[in-house]
């Protein structure tokens, strides 16, 4: 059996590993294989196509790489050509997903979405898109399956994959030791994105913020995660023109949350993990002005924030575009680090969003999907 995978950033790469390993789990014969980064690599994918710098978001940025995009569906249109998979699986990356959904359905390779567009949350029409491409849709959310199944998608409700991976591999005193913290010493956690766009736009403002931060509170310590498709020699570069102390990390990063008392993030799914672990965060983004005001007419729901919109609520700050600057970005990092009342408050929110996001399971329930589908191929 062989199952095709196509992701295009970083946290569709981890969701694309735990869909591997669960299938290897279910069908310790499978070939794996398609677009990915070092997770999926890691898990057994052979990955074709490597995502490293290939992230880009917005109308605008897209249209500044349409070269380089419209050559790699057409690469990996050639790979279903050549490898015949039983089923394409397509994570997140959704604008160019559904043009590689499209191809596979004309060739008769049935399609399993995973992490799908938000129509939920705007251009509703999509789900209807959606529905005619895929054979089957795994929703991770209750309100995002009502919507597929509404559009005449084949849907099944699976939970959300986070809660299955986000989670402590270290006791708290060990996660203390290695990272050279002390108990009770405050730990700031920078998640500008996994997109060197992202990184661009967001980093400089999370540092200054930090700057800020680090004058009010002097003996706080400061860790920034490092993507796999990041460059550590693009973020030390940045870094350097700050005079202050900021750790780049690789290991145990969820452990680095659970030792964390704020994060300062990209809006998107890295949101979801520092929720997940109790962390407060600030979300932050910003984007091409075309972009945005095209963002504003589409967007039907009043936060962007991942946290914000499973608790159906402003429970963590966001701060967007010009609001994202290091004097507002810094002023809400203080009051999470410092307000007892306030910290207590929005641990008890991202207790209850933990909650909403469903018991663990997701991945296996997934892969059980991918398996139905492929099986039901190679019986036609």
């Amino acid at each position: 059996m062989k199952i095709m995978i196509s992701v295009g950033e970083a946290s569709g790469d981890l969701h694309g590993a735990s869909v591997a390993a669960a299938l290897k789990l279910l069908e310790p014969n499978i070939e794996l294989f398609g677009m990915g980064g070092k997770a999926m690599r890691d898990a057994g994918v052979t990955v074709n196509y490597d995502i490293a710098g290939l992230g880009v978001i917005g109308f605008v940025e897209v249209v500044k790489n349409l070269g380089k995009l419209f050559a790699l569906r057409d690469n990996l249109a050639a790979l279903m050509d050549q490898e015949r998979p039983d089923v394409l699986v397509i994570i997140d990356y959704p604008d160019f997903n559904l043009r590689l959904a499209k191809i596979a359905k004309a060739k008769g390779i049935p399609v399993v979405s995973y992490i799908s567009p938000s129509a939920w949350a705007w251009r509703r029409g999509r789900a209807k898109d959606v529905a005619g491409l895929v054979d089957k849709l795994a929703a991770i959310f209750p309100f995002e399956a009502e919507v597929y199944r509404e559009a005449g998608a084949n849907v099944t409700f699976v939970g959300h994959p986070l809660v299955d991976i986000v989670k402590p591999s270290l006791a708290k005193e060990e996660a203390y030791r290695f990272f050279n913290v002390r108990p009770g010493q405050p730990v700031v956690l920078l998640m500008p994105g996994s997109r060197e766009q992202e990184v661009s736009s967001l980093l400089p403002v999370m540092l200054e913020a930090c700057r800020q931060v680090a004058g009010q509170v002097p003996d706080c310590r400061i860790f920034l995660p490092v993507a796999s498709t990041i460059s550590r020699e693009m973020l030390q570069n940045m870094i350097d023109g700050y005079t202050m102390d900021v750790t780049l990390t690789t290991e145990h990063t969820y452990d680095l949350m659970g030792i964390a008392d704020v994060a300062i993030a990209s809006s998107g799914t890295a949101t979801l993990e520092t929720s997940l672990m109790g962390v407060p965060t600030v979300i932050i983004y910003k984007m091409a002005a075309l972009t945005y005001l095209l963002g504003k007419l589409l967007v039907k729901i009043p936060n962007i924030g991942l946290p914000n919109i499973v608790a159906g609520r402003r429970i963590v700050p966001e701060l967007l575009q010009g609001e994202a600057n290091p004097g507002t970005i810094a002023a809400e990092t203080l009051v999470l680090l410092t307000d007892q009342t306030v910290r207590e408050k929005v641990m008890a929110d991202l207790a209850e969003v933990k909650e909403k996001l469903g018991q663990t399971g997701a991945v296996h329930r997934v892969a059980e999907v991918i398996l139905e589908v492929a099986q039901a191929r190679q019986l036609r």
